[in-house]
């Protein structure tokens, strides 16, 4: 089994594989592209995403600068926006639905070095993946780990970290994250008006 084989079964693999590294040289030419692109250029930018990424559905706009590892392992849904210097280490599936916003500083990183340090030190890690439902918030500044599922309709409160699931239709915040409310039609600013 090949070391990419190996990373996306969510076993351990090294990842300075010099295949892996040649597909991360790849993306890093596209990143290239896209973060030096003139703002005004926005079709080109979509274009470039389109093709780094395994899926992206319409209206999808990322701010640079963005960095990821493969970019074949993102895949969005419509009216996905992610604000400036969003790193998404993509070496599992990393799939956001629609209607995402992703705030600025935004890591989601799916890697995990071995806990052995002899193991860690020949390079062995594992990639677990990331679920973000749809109509999800991501306020700027949080940090997303690998194995997690974050529901519909939620918000990730400004600076949290995501260890573990978080279910539809709530606010979570914190490091770790831990839910601090469920959304209602209170919420709704018809209903305060």
């Amino acid at each position: 089994m090949s070391e990419k084989e190996k990373m996306l079964n969510g076993e351990f693999y090294i990842s300075w594989d010099k295949d892996l590294a040649e597909e991360r040289r790849k993306a890093k030419d596209l990143l290239f592209q896209f973060n030096h692109l003139r703002p005004a250029l926005k079709t080109e930018g979509e274009e470039i995403i389109r093709e780094l990424f395994g899926k992206a559905g319409d209206n999808c706009w990322i701010e640079p600068p963005f960095y990821c590892d493969y970019g074949y392992n993102i895949t969005v849904g419509d009216n996905f926006y992610a604000n400036t210097n969003c790193c998404i280490l993509d070496c599992a599936k990393v799939a956001l639905g629609n209607n995402v916003l992703l705030g600025p500083n935004v890591g989601i990183y799916t890697p995990e070095h071995a806990f052995d340090s002899e193991e860690r030190a020949k390079g062995y890690e594992r990639a677990l993946p990331v679920e973000i439902g749809d109509n999800v918030w991501i306020c700027g500044g949080v940090t997303i780990r690998g194995g997690v599922k974050i529901g519909s309709n939620s918000i990730i409160g400004a600076g949290s970290v995501v260890i573990r699931d978080i279910p539809d239709n709530v606010v979570a915040a914190g490091n770790p994250a831990r839910v601090i409310r469920k959304i209602t039609a209170q919420d709704r600013m018809s209903s305060n008006q």
